[in-house]
This record gives structure tokens, sequence and C-alpha cells, in this order.
């Protein structure tokens, strides 16, 4: 039985697509008050799902139960944002650190943490939950792997960050002028299935990005290549970033100005020697854009 934890959102919910399409048994655990339509789709799937919480001990130790790997990928930001119950310090820091002690009493065999990438490493709330978490882990005495994700193609080019392709659109964090090693979460998902009987992810830490590197403003030439139209680019400069985290009002927004900072200064990833011990196909920016500009038909040619 493998636990995802997290699988209402967008990595987990694709986590537990794929392990029912192998044919794996799937135990998801769901909040209370997570989205009916997406219990729904889960067991849809198969999935058997539980009621729980990170927050909430006793439920972990009744979701562990009998599980042979976890993989966790629950975050409160930014969907689950809701202060003072579902913070950066109560889901990311304290839930995460929960759950490991959770499994390590029930002797899971193997935990899978999706953290994000190791460059992502200024100084905010988001960065500092995960990063505590990937030591407590680390010294838990449980086999693990944990999963360093660039950004989410599906997050960073859409207008919840201001790249917006029906409009023509594009917010740059800084001069957009060095590379990330942009990544789809379907993608992130495919590792932490795969890390969960590859030997090569025992006890490591994996940073993963897509198949190349690109400065967002070739990702914007490439969708204004597909669509025929010129985005209106507007850039944030880097000063203005760090201002607005040191004056945000609270940790998420602290954390999305931390992660944009990142952003600015670039994340290029190699993926050669990952991709010899893990010989998935990695979806290209290009590949994306496609997908997203035949979803908009506005913005095509």
């Amino acid at each position: 039985m493998i636990l995802v934890v997290g699988a209402t959102g967008l990595v987990g919910g694709e986590t537990c697509r794929l392990l029912r399409e192998a044919g794996q048994p799937v135990r998801a655990l769901v909040r209370a008050a997570s989205a009916p339509e997406k219990v729904a789709r889960l067991q849809a799937l198969g999935c058997e799902v539980v009621v729980g919480d990170v927050r909430d001990r006793v439920s972990l130790d009744a979701a562990c139960k009998g599980a042979n790997a976890v993989i966790t990928t629950v975050s409160s930001m930014p969907f689950s944002w809701s202060p003072p119950d579902n913070t950066v310090e109560t889901v990311d820091l304290n839930g995460q650190k929960r759950l490991v002690d959770a499994a390590l009493a029930a002797g899971v065999g193997h935990y899978v943490y999706v953290a994000f990438s190791g460059n992502m490493d200024r100084n905010f709330p988001l960065r500092n939950a995960k990063r505590a978490v990937e030591d407590h882990l680390r010294l838990s005495g449980l086999s693990y792997t944990i999963l360093r994700p660039s950004y989410f193609m599906e997050v960073w080019f859409s207008p919840a960050v201001g790249f917006d392709v029906a409009g023509a659109s594009a917010t740059i964090y800084g001069a957009g002028q060095d590379k990330i090693s942009w990544i789809s979460l379907a993608d992130v998902a495919k590792f932490a299935v795969a890390a969960l009987d590859n030997p090569a992810a025992r006890d490591t830490t994996i940073e993963l990005g897509g198949p190349a590197a690109l400065s967002p403003l070739e990702v914007v030439t490439i969708f204004e290549d597909l669509t025929g139209r010129d985005f209106t680019v507007m850039h944030v400069p880097a000063e203005a970033l760090e201002a607005q985290q040191a004056t945000a009002s609270d940790d998420m927004m602290r954390s999305f100005s931390g992660l944009m900072r990142c952003y600015a200064a670039g994340d290029a990833i190699p993926m050669e020697a990952t991709l010899r011990d893990f010989p998935l196909a990695l979806t290209s920016v290009q590949d994306y854009a496609r997908r997203v500009v035949a979803a908009e038909p506005v913005a095509a040619v």
C-alpha cells in the first residue's frame, strides 16, 4: 500500500493517477475540507480515500498503518493557505515533520518527499520549512528520497504569476536572462513514482529540472512564435522583489517574494546524470507551450 499525502493537489493527484495506472494500491489522504470533486476523482481512480490532516498525529498514525511507502507533496501554499490553521509553520514545517515521525513509527519502508530546488536558497519561510523537513527526514532512520524540482511550468507560465497567454502579456521577475530548468508537474509525479523501486533513489536528494534550461525571455519568445503575437513584457526588478519580501504581511507573501527572487537569479539544473538513472521522457517548454496555445484559440494564429 502506498500512502499519498497531498493527494488532492496538482502533483499529488497526478501521482495517484500514475500509481493506479500501474496497478499499485493507493491510499489517498484527504482533509475533511477537501473539495468533493477532487475526492471523487481519487475514488474513481480506485484509491482508498482516508480523511486525515498533517496537523493531527492520530490521523497520520492511522493513515500510515500498513503502508509500505509514503509520497508526500502536501503544502499550505497556495491553495490550502488559511491562517492560523493552515500555514507554512503548521503544515509545511510541523505537519511534514509529524508525518515523518508517523511513518517511522508505522515501519514504512520508503519515504518520498517533494521539496524544491536547492538553488531556491534565500531566506524565506517556505524554503526554511522545506530544508528543516529534509534534515528531519535524513536523520529519521527512514529510507528516503528527497526530490527537489525547479519551477513548475503549470504555475509559472500562468496568469496566477502574471504570464497571460490569452492576453499576450508576461511579468518577468528580474532581468529575465538567467536560465531556469522549468519542469512539468506531471514529470515530478513520474519521478516520485519511479523513486519507489529504483535503487538510485535510496537515501538521496535529487535535483529535478526539464530537458533544457531556458531564460524567461526565451520562454516568452517561444509563446510569441506559437501564437504569432508580440507579448507585452513587464519586468519586476530584483530590488523591488527584495523590498516586497521585507514588507510582506504574512509568510505566504514573504515566500512568494522569495521564490520570485530565486527565479530572478536563475535555476539551471543539469539532468544528464539523473536521466541515466531514471530514463524518463521529460516535457519540454515547447511541448507544454503548444498544449497551452491549443487550449487558447483566441491567442493562436
